[in-house]
């Protein structure tokens, strides 16, 4: 099976391909918050790469976030163009959940990303990165208190890299990926295993997750 695994919903602009679980190849382009401007430029550059086009493959994976707003509605609405001219369905793989399947310990996997102001959004995963709790998005000191529970945890992302001293600080054994920024790569694996459980969707059904409303949002509400 093949796979075209897309991820914009960080600062980088990622696209794989992978056959099964396997990653064959990979582009990922830190080039600031300009995805709507790279990203099928970088998709075109890795088919023409390894002479595949869009219909040699049998699934798209898209990150659905949370993460970037802007970054999130661009790889949506690309991948839902691509799957609808091309008759793909489509695996809805979360960034938290592709950055916990950074991680092939059997440790409890903690996925945190930065949400500014001291808010992340956050994740808890088993060993088969399957869901322990509900994501979150809150403030750190809200999340840590949940997380107290999960001690033989690892934790990955930028969210983590940032709080690191204050997760140490409540829960002392834990242990830092050494890894923390987003792949389509991984979020290409996730959709092999949803893949394999039958959990696939369509260019119909795949919606952004913001998990919390964006700044625009949030201060035309507290302006009325």
């Amino acid at each position: 099976m093949k796979i075209l695994a897309i991820d914009t919903s960080s600062k980088i602009c990622s696209v794989a391909v992978l056959e099964n679980d396997q990653l064959v190849d990979e582009i990922n382009l830190d080039n600031g918050l300009t995805h709507s401007e790279n990203l099928m430029p970088i998709l075109a550059e890795l088919l023409n790469k390894n002479a595949l086009k869009l219909a040699d493959f049998d699934l798209i994976s898209c990150c659905t976030g949370p993460g970037s707003f802007t970054g999130i509605r661009i790889g949506v609405a690309s991948v839902k163009a691509l799957a609808e001219v091309n008759h793909l369905p489509v695996a809805n793989v979360t960034s938290l959940e592709t950055l916990a399947r950074m991680d092939t310990s059997d440790k409890t996997k903690v996925a945190m990303i930065d949400a500014r102001n001291n808010q992340v959004y956050c994740g808890i995963f088993d060993e088969n990165y399957e869901k322990l709790e509900e994501f979150m998005a809150d403030d750190i000191g809200q999340v840590i208190e949940i997380l107290k529970k999960y001690q033989n945890s690892i934790f990955i992302g930028d969210g983590a890299v940032l709080h690191k001293d204050f997760i140490l600080e409540n829960i002392p054994n834990a242990e830092f990926c050494d890894f923390h920024e987003q792949r389509a790569s991984f979020g290409g694996k996730m959709a092999y295993q949803k893949y394999l459980k039958n959990e696939l969707e369509t260019a119909d059904t795949i919606v952004p997750m913001y998990l919390r409303k964006s700044q625009a949002e949030r201060l035309k509400k507290e302006n009325k």
